[in-house]
């Protein structure tokens, strides 16, 4: 029998949704925590899928732990715990070709994609979701470039550490892409604001009359005086 969990690597504990889960079945809860924790161990602070594979019979517990999802792998490379909520407008980050080719790396096994080529793509899939920049670029915009063949020899080298003259640019780039946002954080509370003022406005009744229509009644035509 199989259970598949998603676990805080490293730091799984128990709770009622796992006693549920392993209690019927009489296993060690404390023995396949700790094997769980000890084979995620090295992806703190993310969360990982991990399959139990559960026998029967001597009630033997195997752990197999899954790579992080990619999401989690780019967070855990800027050191954020979320990505962008408007991806389109906001981004949170700025990474070199050479950390997705690190993720890709990470995810080879978990993809099948067919190629690395293609891996390195499905990672920058994940950066458009997320909220993320890649090269001072929008993703799509690299995934066109990696087309072209632009990065053949960074992806085929699988290179995956950038030097700390292309990370102080890109950072240099990014904070110039965090000063235009500003603006438009500041547009969006705003807005807010607005939204909030307008709404407490109307629970009090002090907002502008908007011209509620009002019944009509028939009338009925009065005759001329003769």
């Amino acid at each position: 029998m199989q259970i598949k969990l998603l676990v805080d690597a490293g730091a799984m504990k128990p709770g009622p949704a796992l006693s549920q889960k392993l209690g019927p079945l009489g296993v060690n809860m404390g023995k396949v925590i700790s094997e769980v924790n000890n084979a995620t161990k090295d992806f703190k602070g993310m969360k990982v899928p991990a399959i139990l594979d559960i026998d029967g019979k001597t009630k033997n517990v195997s752990v197999k732990v899954m790579t992080p999802p990619v999401s989690e792998l780019l967070k855990k490379e800027v050191n954020i715990l979320k990505g962008s909520q408007q991806p389109n407008r906001l981004k949170v980050a700025n990474l070199p070709i050479e950390t997705i080719i690190k993720v890709a790396k990470t995810k080879e096994k978990d993809i099948l994609s067919g190629s690395f080529k293609a891996t390195v793509k499905t990672v920058l899939g994940s950066c458009v979701a997320a909220g993320f920049l890649v090269e001072s670029k929008e993703p799509k915009e690299i995934m066109e470039e990696i087309n072209q063949g632009t990065y053949d020899s960074l992806i085929n080298q699988k290179s995956d550490q950038a030097s700390p003259e292309k990370i102080a640019k890109l950072n240099e780039d990014f904070e110039v892409v965090k000063k235009k946002q500003e603006i438009i954080l500041k547009e969006i509370e705003a807005k807010k604001e607005e939204k909030a003022a307008a709404k407490a406005a109307v629970a009090e009744g002090t907002a502008p009359s908007t011209g509620t229509p009002v019944p009509i009644e028939a009338k009925k035509e009065e005759k001329p005086k003769k």
